[in-house]
């Protein structure tokens, strides 16, 4: 070997064959370096995998009755979560769950993020959409339900706890919203004003002066009736004017935002946090209505009240589900800062089936209801019941609505 001491000349011995050989052993230890990283690689891998668990997603149960198709995810360790797909042809929302399971059958139902990633991402051309994010909506939900199942604890809990001890609900006796009784035209004439207007004294007058009045505008009322109308509603301190345009255009909320000072409110049809961004960025909304079961799940919700508290927008989640989608709701609001009032129809026969689920709740003399009850979602479901009632014969008919000229109109 040459002598590359220091005051000494490289030797003449250390030739080509020398250096070659030299590279030779620095490309074995790069080699070995490579191996070393990926099996860093591997092991953090099996780190994610979370080797002190084995419960994995086994199968997957739905059941359509009315409006709802109920689903039942099931593991190995006996514990099962439920969620619901609502807001769709529950027809296509059986089918598209169904289609989903292929995606988390195996996987552990405790990683609900990475989950709720692999089914919004796994298809390029059918990401996104209420077809979808309903049915996956479904999933989210009764993941979460197990995981609080077991962990034995709400899973407000796993959201980083309550922030508030009671949540106040609509519609009680101090608390009520009134739909316009639509849909009407772009050209209202003075009675279509004074029929809104006749609604929304009915409903200041069974509340009082200490309670809350919310006109549901349901997009039926065309931006040029609904300005009128904003005009004229004053006198009745509306809370906030609910859905006062058709989602998926920005700029009639801009318009509105300019024209109408009584605080705007929209957000059910609104899918995922990239829907939700715009309102925020032109501040053109002032509350925000998420729906637990149309935005994607526990997950998603949680993600757009903290966009919304970057802007201070408070959420006033829309909710029209059975007591699966109710309960999933309720958890979020539990565990969020900016929070205004919660829709609630624990009553209704069509969405809540007598005896197929349970949940307690309570109303206090102030309208709200304390906290949802856990492990999970706090559910309880009568299986036999419901299956008992899926098995009777189910039908959809798809809505429409159309103005008196016989053209289309929106609702």
């Amino acid at each position: 070997m040459a002598d590359l001491s220091p005051g000494r000349s490289p030797s003449p011995l250390f030739g080509r064959r020398d250096m070659f050989h030299s590279l030779g052993a620095a490309a074995a230890a790069g080699f070995v370096i490579a191996n070393h990283a990926v099996a860093a690689d591997d092991a953090a891998g099996a780190q994610v995998a979370d080797r002190s668990s084995s419960i994995r997603i086994t199968g997957i149960k739905t059941y359509w009755v009315g409006p709802i198709v109920y689903v039942k995810i099931e593991t190995n360790h006996g514990i099962s979560g439920w969620g619901e797909v609502k807001g769709t042809d529950p027809r296509v929302g059986k089918v598209c769950v169904e289609s989903l399971f292929e995606l988390v059958d195996g996987e552990n139902p405790t990683r609900i993020e990475h989950l709720w990633q692999k089914m919004f991402r796994a298809h390029r051309d059918i990401r996104g959409g209420a077809i979808l994010i309903h049915a996956m909506a479904a999933i989210d939900v009764a993941l979460w339900d197990i995981a609080g199942k077991l962990w034995n604890t709400p899973i407000y809990r796993l959201l980083g706890g309550p922030t508030r001890d009671r949540i106040r609900v609509y519609h009680t006796p101090l608390a009520q919203k009134c739909a316009p009784g639509g849909p009407y035209p772009h050209a209202a004439t003075p009675a279509d004003v004074e029929a809104i207007l006749g609604r929304i004294k009915w409903a200041r007058d069974k509340v009082g002066p200490k309670g809350a009045v919310m006109f549901d505008a349901h997009s039926a009322v065309p931006p040029a009736t609904l300005i009128l109308v904003a005009a004229a509603i004053k006198p009745y301190d509306v809370l906030f004017i609910e859905e006062p345009g058709v989602p998926g255009n920005i700029e009639i909320f801009k318009r509105l935002r300019q024209m109408i000072d009584i605080p705007l409110a929209t957000g059910e049809r609104d899918r995922t946090i990239y829907e939700v961004i715009p309102y925020l960025q032109e501040r053109c909304i002032d509350i925000l209505q998420p729906d637990c079961s149309h935005t994607g799940g526990i997950s998603q919700m949680r993600k757009i009240a903290t966009l919304a508290e970057a802007y201070y927008v408070p959420l006033a989640p829309h909710c029209t589900g059975s007591f699966l989608g109710i309960a999933a709701s309720l958890h979020v609001t539990a565990a969020i800062p900016l929070f205004l009032i919660h829709e609630f129809y624990p009553e209704d026969a069509r969405l809540n089936p007598p005896g197929i689920l349970r949940m307690e709740y309570a109303y206090d003399d102030e309208g709200t209801i304390g906290l949802p009850p856990g492990p999970g979602l706090g559910v309880e479901v009568d299986e036999k019941l419901l299956a008992a009632e899926a098995a009777k014969p189910q039908t959809y008919k798809w809505p429409g609505g159309k103005l008196k000229d016989g053209s289309i109109a929106d609702y």
